[in-house]
């Protein structure tokens, strides 16, 4: 039997999120919420969801037994655990709370009411970075020692119409674009034990660039550019930078460097791409086509899904996601009191999922 699906939260995300969930025959949604109630119509009349309204009145839909938390990160562990409270699972967008302490309450109530909650990323879930997964899993590059995980941009403002949230606290390019290359870190080497960061702003104000808001300046609390040095549970280390401050576009590049070789693996940010391997003692590189489905946004819900159903364990936990948060939490502390801050929780590692893992199969 299907797992039915409220949606809160109608903005751009939720576009992606509804074309894709309505395409999983594992999931029905059943309803789409949001403050503004005329825009969840839009959303619902468009994707062929056929009810929509207030977030009240998702949580008494007896219908919905997933919740997929699509609101901004400050109303993450709110939302979540009114949804809790009533008896829904959740599967939240990233972070998973802006603070440990919000965030392992929203743990402990699914905990205690015996319900899940996972969190995004879900393109850890993708099949190019699954792909690039089973090669190092499979020794392929040997141990795997180190890694370097690079985002460069200039930062969101020149596109996105009201980018103000992604310079404040919550935001900035660590806990708006860390997740990703955190989360792909931890699956690859392990629960990370401490880090050391460093981190400043270019420039205390920006101007938004394009929508009915052109032109607007306003303020930004947080870095702007973070650089970190990441140490791992079962050793070996990591370096990243993530900025909004450049001009030199880079960004996806993570490597992995084992004893037999290194992985240039796809943007974490991304569910396709191949893997390319570089061997000691070979002259050409080797590369792995994506092997696996082609779904993007909503397939971290569906794995959910499936995993209520069956009783197996998710793979995008509220776990991990809490261990992530609280290593980019650290990195934030390490920058302020400049020096290395211990990383206290730690996480389980998913296994891979199967290359024959299809979004579109029925199989509930």
């Amino acid at each position: 039997m299907s797992v039915g699906v409220g949606v809160i939260g109608a903005g751009v995300i939720s576009e992606t999120y509804l074309t894709n969930l309505s395409s999983f025959p594992d999931v029905h949604v059943v309803r789409v919420a949001d403050l503004d109630t005329a825009r969840a119509q839009a959303q619902a009349g468009k994707h062929g969801v056929p009810r929509a309204g207030t977030v009240a009145d998702l949580f008494t839909d007896p219908d919905v037994e997933l919740v997929v938390n699509l609101t901004i990160p400050a109303a993450h562990v709110e939302v979540g655990l009114a949804a809790l409270d009533a008896g829904k699972h959740v599967w939240s967008e990233k972070p998973v709370a802006l603070d440990r302490q919000s965030g392992r309450k929203l743990l402990d109530r699914a905990a205690e009411k015996g319900l899940r909650i996972a969190c995004a990323p879900d393109t850890l879930l993708g099949a190019g970075p699954q792909t690039g997964r089973r090669a190092i899993d499979e020794g392929r590059i040997g141990e795997p020692r180190s890694a370097l995980a690079l985002f460069q941009t200039p930062g969101p403002e020149s596109w996105h119409p009201a980018p103000e949230f992604l310079f404040q606290a919550g935001g900035g390019p660590l806990l708006d674009m860390g997740p990703y290359y955190l989360t792909a870190l931890v699956s690859l080497l392990g629960p990370i034990s401490k880090v050391t960061g460093a981190g400043g702003q270019a420039r205390p104000t920006r101007v938004i660039g394009s929508g009915p808001r052109a032109g607007t300046e306003f303020a930004v609390t947080v870095p702007t550019t973070v650089t970190a040095l990441v140490e791992f549970e079962r050793g070996g280390s990591a370096q990243i930078v993530l900025s909004f401050d450049s001009a030199l576009r880079r960004v996806g590049l993570l490597e992995v460097t084992g004893t037999g070789g290194v992985a240039v693996l796809p943007d974490p940010n991304h569910f396709e791409g191949s893997t390319t391997l570089h061997l000691v003692g070979q002259d050409d590189a080797q590369e792995i086509e994506a092997q696996g489905h082609a779904a993007s946004r909503g397939t971290g819900a569906l794995e959910l899904a499936r995993a209520i159903r069956t009783g197996a364990p998710e793979r995008a936990s509220g776990e991990l996601a809490y261990h992530v948060l609280d290593a980019m939490l650290a990195i934030d502390e390490s920058i302020t009191a400049g020096r290395t801050v211990l990383v206290e929780s730690t996480t389980g590692i998913p296994p891979a999922l199967p290359p024959d893992w299809d979004p579109y199969e029925r199989t509930l």
